[in-house]
């Protein structure tokens, strides 16, 4: 089965910016179909080309939509599903990847997955004092041949992969936006060591940090869209709707009139003024918008 990809009228894609079609005369199922027909291409953060992260793969009735990391990839993955997605990440013996508590769904008979304590430093008391988690699963692989694991998002959301070196090496996340990683990055609930931040800093609100050169998948509600601002550039968003940005990044926060125009009039209550340069991903459904729009 043959697939050609469509590029957006975007400088770079991802997954989340991708449509596949099927050519006239393909054959239905299977996984063993014909791969990508776009080109790879590896830029900086400028004119970037996500190709080399994810790419359409296969796709069969009960997998829709499956994106494949490049062959020549260091940690292959793929992402598998379409609303609700699941990250399979294949690993060489030794190999692990750290995961958010309650998030594996799968793994091969060679995986051993522990519980651990995250490090005293990265562990504050208000991590206590609102209920999140102070512990983290590593699954690893203890055998001698590749095995996979299959790490699966909590709600309905998309897994969005990032490699961290493109990056600078540092992003900030909505919180619980992390999902898992592989190899170097390490993640920080900034408010919680500062209770200042809660209302004063953006830090408030984009609560957890990553960090390293390692790859990461994060997860985004709804549809996700990237956003490249120029040096200059200004964009205004709804403060939940940013999903995660570069630290490069100004932010200015603006709260939007008195409280009661937001409780009676469906108001937002603050927006965040960004301006460039850097990136930053903006999620369409918020989980918190999600949860209040079930709730009434």
């Amino acid at each position: 089965m043959e697939h050609t990809c469509i590029r957006k009228a975007m400088r770079r894609w991802q997954p989340w910016e991708v449509e596949v079609r099927r050519r006239p005369g393909g054959g239905g199922g299977g996984g063993g179909g014909g791969g990508c027909r776009c080109e790879s291409g590896k830029r900086d953060i400028k004119g970037m080309c996500f190709l080399d992260m994810a790419a359409p793969f296969f796709s069969t009735p009960f997998q829709p939509y499956v994106y494949q990391s490049p062959q020549d990839a260091v940690i292959p993955f793929q992402i598998l599903g379409g609303e609700a997605q699941v990250v399979q990440i294949m690993l060489k013996p030794q190999e692990k990847v750290i995961a958010r508590p309650g998030s594996m769904c799968f793994m091969s008979g060679s995986i051993e997955m522990e519980n651990v304590f995250l490090p005293e430093n990265e562990v504050g008391v208000w991590h206590w004092l609102f209920g999140k988690s102070v512990t983290s699963i590593i699954l690893r692989n203890s055998g001698t041949s590749e095995g996979y694991v299959g790490v699966a998002a909590p709600s309905l959301a998309r897994i969005l992969p990032i490699d961290m070196a493109m990056f600078g090496g540092e992003l900030l996340c909505q919180p619980d936006a992390f999902l898992c990683s592989v190899n170097d990055v390490k993640v920080t609930d900034t408010a919680y060591h500062r209770v200042r931040n809660v209302t004063t800093s953006v830090e408030g609100f984009l609560r957890q940090k990553l960090s390293g050169q390692g790859l990461a998948f994060i997860l985004g509600g709804g549809s996700v869209v990237q956003k490249n601002l120029e040096v200059g550039e200004v964009l205004s968003v709804d403060i939940s709707c940013i999903l995660a940005m570069t630290t490069t990044i100004d932010v200015q926060i603006k709260y939007n009139g008195p409280v009661r125009r937001t409780v009676f009039g469906g108001d937002n209550l603050v927006t965040a003024t960004l301006t460039g340069p850097g990136m930053v991903f903006i999620q369409s459904l918020p989980f918190q918008r999600l949860s209040q729009r079930i709730a009434r």
